[in-house]
């Protein structure tokens, strides 16, 4: 079995599009976790049987695939961009709808969550998480974070919205509750509409060119005018014009 028809393969039994991501990034990450396997190199026969047979292989599959990476206000100075420019912007509206999507252990959608509480603490904002990857949106729901994953997290913050025990710090109800978690598959499901702000960060980078484009497009449509789409610094644009998009500030565009 080659690597296309293994690709089919997984299309067809687990509803996952390999298609979309780069492909010699790909093949590097899943070689070396067939290794771990004990499963030879280029054996894609081998694997999908592993794949179809055993859960467990199938989420350390779905966790190679899915890059879950995250902490809280990661890059901060685009964090704080989006406190003192971009949320007081969009709250001139009222409550917000905020999307973040591939959100992974929650620490995303949970520090736009702080800054909004604080930012506008009486109002009830709709903030969802959405992953592919069951597993990792459960970790998300637990809230349980290690040092390195708050380290962005200011020492009055910590000590107001997190509880440690041990060496692990979790976080407050009150947090937890202002977002709302659930599984979507960014590109194979069906996107909501009307939000105010769209995170997708650190994602796109795994994916081909014509997959950003379909990506792009739907964030945009999914976006109300004068919405905001939040990408990673290390991820750009380049046709945000064609899109109807405005740059407003590094990582930043406004849906005109």
């Amino acid at each position: 079995m080659d690597f296309s028809l293994f690709k089919d393969r997984v299309r067809s039994n687990f509803k996952l599009n390999l298609n979309a991501y780069k492909e010699n990034q790909l093949k590097r990450r899943l070689d070396s976790l067939m290794t771990k396997q004990k499963i030879s190199s280029g054996d894609y026969a081998g694997f999908l049987k592993l794949l179809l047979s055993e859960q467990k292989a199938y989420m350390n599959f779905l966790d190679t695939v899915t890059i879950n990476v995250s902490e809280f206000f990661r890059d901060k100075a685009m964090f704080d961009v989006l406190e003192e420019k971009i949320l007081p912007m969009l709250l001139g509206k009222g409550t917000l709808k905020v999307w973040s999507a591939a959100c992974s252990n929650g620490a995303e959608p949970y520090s736009m969550a702080i800054i909004l509480n604080e930012l506008s603490p009486n109002r009830r904002h709709q903030i969802e998480g959405t992953d592919l990857d069951r597993n990792i949106l459960q970790a998300a729901a637990t809230a349980c974070y290690n040092a390195d994953q708050v380290r962005n997290v200011s020492s009055a913050r910590l000590a107001k919205y997190f509880r440690k025990e041990g060496n692990s710090y979790y976080l407050s109800d009150k947090i937890k509750n202002m977002v709302t978690l659930r599984q979507h598959d960014l590109l194979l499901d069906q996107y909501g509409q009307g939000y105010d702000l769209i995170a997708c960060r650190n994602v796109m980078i795994y994916f081909t060119r014509d997959a950003q484009d379909v990506l792009n497009n739907k964030f945009v449509k999914a976006l109300r005018p004068g919405g905001v789409l939040f990408i990673g610094a290390s991820e750009m644009i380049f046709n945000y014009k064609e899109l109807g998009l405005e740059k407003i500030a590094s990582c930043y565009y406004l849906r005109k």
